[in-house]
């Protein structure tokens, strides 16, 4: 995993807030008044350590061992077992590169791989294991992806991923999306993002100022599992984010012991319409190496689902999803079950 953002964010205010983060699960936990001995840390995390930037700290809940926040980020020995069914590359990511860098699954979009980089490291993520140094699109590894992009006029959207796209500086990104401003059969720019929501100081007016820039349809899909990790700092941060035209969508993971309840789910929804955001996916945990212990079996997922439906408009219930390797889509559990 590449932990190093881009140094020519350095002297930038977000990028010194993410220098602050911490790193050492042991201070994360005396910083919230928790014993490190009460909990079976993982002693093998180096590929893959602990990053939680400060802001995000303090919406955790001190003296709770089981805050929800918290259990996404804290390295646990959990993480060590072997579990059948659980690989380093879940979704199929290195079947289906088109070009290192870029993944082309889907009719009609491509995935660049921007870089490795994160503001957090959640200890469920379907990419901690993929191996950034040789599949990220970086120098003439971009070159080859957008000439893929531009000799393929079927290819209408291009989705920024990583890593997170917001860990580059805002010059890389206005450089990139410069050229595909220029290819003319792009006509969607899409972003995954975490970063908003742990380290809301990256939305800046140069971000935003890059974003309104893009010349056409723009969508961020913004990841939030719980309702407290949207505080009033985030929910400004993704107000701005709205004003620069971009359609905003959330996309979570149903995760055990973080929001597994339709309570939990009920208020993540809630707080979302509350910032501007409407709920878009809600994932089945994707068959990652190390995070078994997160895991929500379906029938469970479909029962939260439907009593979430009696309780919300249609419009703040997620749809339900997982991703199959080699499979033309997503897979919607439940979808054909539901039909009239």
């Amino acid at each position: 995993m590449i932990t190093k953002s881009d140094p020519a964010t350095q002297s930038r205010p977000w990028q010194r807030a993410l220098a602050r983060a911490v790193t050492d699960p042991r201070e994360l936990l005396r910083r919230l008044a928790l014993d490190p001995a009460a909990f079976d840390l993982s002693t093998a995390d180096a590929g893959f350590p602990l990053r939680v930037p400060e802001g995000y700290l303090r919406r955790m809940r001190p003296g709770d061992p089981g805050d929800p926040l918290l259990r996404q980020v804290l390295p646990l020995a959990a993480e060590q077992r072997d579990t059948a069914g659980y690989s380093t590359d879940p979704v199929g990511d290195l079947a289906s590169a088109a070009r290192p860098g870029l993944l082309h699954k889907y009719a009609g979009r491509v995935l660049l791989v921007t870089t490795g980089a994160c503001a957090v490291h959640c200890r469920y993520c379907f990419r901690r294991h993929f191996p950034y140094p040789g599949e990220t699109a970086r120098g003439n590894r971009m070159q080859a992806a957008l000439d893929y992009i531009r000799a393929d006029p079927s290819i209408r959207e291009v989705i920024l991923s990583g890593g997170d796209p917001l860990s580059l500086s805002d010059e890389r990104l206005a450089a990139l999306t410069g050229v595909l401003a220029d290819i003319p059969h792009v006509e969607t720019l899409r972003l995954h993002t975490r970063t908003p929501v742990v380290l809301p100081e990256r939305v800046d007016g140069d971000l935003l100022a890059w974003l309104s820039g893009w010349p056409r349809a723009s969508v961020v899909v913004l990841h939030a599992n719980h309702a407290r990790e949207i505080d009033t700092q985030v929910a400004d941060a993704v107000r701005a984010l709205a004003g620069t035209g971009a359609q905003l969508l959330n996309q979570a993971v149903l995760l055990r012991g973080v929001n597994d309840t339709v309570e939990a789910l009920e208020a993540l929804s809630r707080r979302l319409l509350a910032a501007g955001v409407l709920p878009y996916y809600l994932h089945l945990l994707d068959p990652v190496a190390g995070a078994a212990h997160f895991n929500v079996p379906e029938w469970t997922a479909r029962e939260l689902l439907a009593t979430l439906a009696a309780r919300l408009p249609g419009y703040l219930v997620p749809r339900l999803a997982q991703e199959v390797p080699g499979a033309a889509s997503k897979r919607w559990p439940g979808a054909v079950e539901n039909l009239p």
